[in-house]
């Protein structure tokens, strides 16, 4: 029987293979812990991380929202340094993550910031 992690890894492998970012569109990678949320958008060709954000970030005020809201905002912080970086189409990277509450938030929440997948 696989535990979480191993299962997480096992599909995170099988993402991968099929996907990379380059110049033209960079990777929106994801990792979920059980507190915070992180994303970066990464150039895998130059191996360089051309955009972050998290929920740890000092310019969001987070007080009092809950987690999938603070990852939408996460998401929207994203993509505003990421257009400030001139990239507005990335290829998303759930990293073995399910498709579903904050992750899904966070995605949307990109969309909305005006980043394109």
């Amino acid at each position: 029987m696989l535990t979480k992690q191993l299962r997480r890894n096992r599909i995170r492998r099988g993402i991968r293979k099929r996907m990379s970012g380059d110049a033209f569109r960079p990777r929106l990678s994801v990792f979920r812990s059980n507190n915070e949320i992180y994303a970066q958008i990464i150039d895998d060709k130059a191996g360089t991380t051309l955009a972050a954000a998290c929920s740890k970030d000092k310019s969001l005020s987070l007080n009092g929202l809950r987690r999938v809201e603070a990852s939408a905002l996460v998401g929207k912080l994203l993509a505003e340094r990421a257009l400030q970086a001139g990239v507005s189409q990335v290829v998303f990277d759930r990293n073995g993550y399910l498709y579903h509450g904050r992750v899904k938030g966070l995605a949307e929440g990109a969309r909305e910031g005006g980043l394109d997948f």
